[in-house]
């Protein structure tokens, strides 16, 4: 196994069709990268555990907890030789800190006391680049089909949800998923464009013939009209299930049950 893993090591990278000898470190994203991190910080896990620590560890991502900050200092000062002198290995100082642990994103979460217990929540980071993955996913730029969307929707809330889902986050995904209909009925909105086909296809979801035409008719901007409440009684959450769209509170409530 060590010969292998020395092999590796100095197996060089090919860069835009040219090699290059790597002098130090291993190729980033390469398949065995997090397993040569597991291989070489299994010796990091035994000196923590004989110090006392309590840690988490995923791959060369560390969290070490304290008592107080003074006592998360020391054990930064402490633990910085013995990974650089002992396992050989540099530590990013730009990604090292003491901090307390609302302060932290770990793993695309972050932590919050309550009831003098340590809980998850999604850090905001996250959030954000869920919701922009969701702004490319409903993109008209795309060119897919409605069908197809809501099929990319479907695997990416069930792929976020289940990644996400030791996390407290019952009202920022209700709040998530008003936002996710608003952009999906005002897709439709956008399709219709002419007014005959508005009124039409209005009148096929159930609208009223009088609200309608006047929703039809209307001259606001796209958003303004994907929130106006004709629309949303239009497509009730029950038509955007019968078409396919996920909400990200059912699959979650429905993981938790399980």
């Amino acid at each position: 196994v060590i010969s292998l893993i020395h092999k590796y090591l100095n197996a060089g990278v090919v860069q835009k069709g040219m090699f290059q000898r790597t002098e130090d470190g291993v190729p980033q994203g390469g398949p065995l990268s997090p397993l040569l991190s597991n291989i070489i910080l299994n010796e990091l896990d035994k000196e923590l555990t004989r110090r006392g620590h309590r840690f988490v560890r995923y791959a060369d991502d560390c969290m070490i907890f304290c008592k107080s900050k003074r006592s998360a200092q020391r054990t930064l000062t402490n633990i910085v030789p013995y990974i650089e002198g002992k396992l050989f290995l540099k530590v990013n100082q730009d990604k090292t800190e003491v901090a307390h642990i609302s302060k932290v994103k770990y793993l695309g979460y972050t932590f919050y006391r309550y009831k003098g217990k340590c809980r998850l929540r999604v850090h905001p980071k996250s959030i954000k680049k869920m919701r922009d993955k969701i702004r490319e996913l409903t993109s008209r730029s795309n060119g897919w089909g409605n069908a197809y969307r809501a099929l990319k929707l479907t695997q990416f809330v069930r792929g976020w949800v289940n990644y996400f889902v030791l996390a407290d986050m019952k009202q920022m995904l209700k709040r998530t998923d008003e936002w996710m209909r608003h952009k999906i009925r005002t897709i439709y909105w956008k399709q219709w464009k002419k007014v005959k086909t508005k009124f039409r296809e209005l009148k096929k979801l159930g609208v009223e013939q009088e609200k309608a035409w006047i929703c039809a008719n209307m001259r606001n901007g796209n958003w303004y009209c994907g929130g106006y409440f004709v629309l949303q009684t239009a497509f009730k959450n029950n038509k955007l299930r019968e078409l396919g769209y996920p909400t990200f509170t059912e699959k979650y409530l429905k993981i938790c049950k399980n």
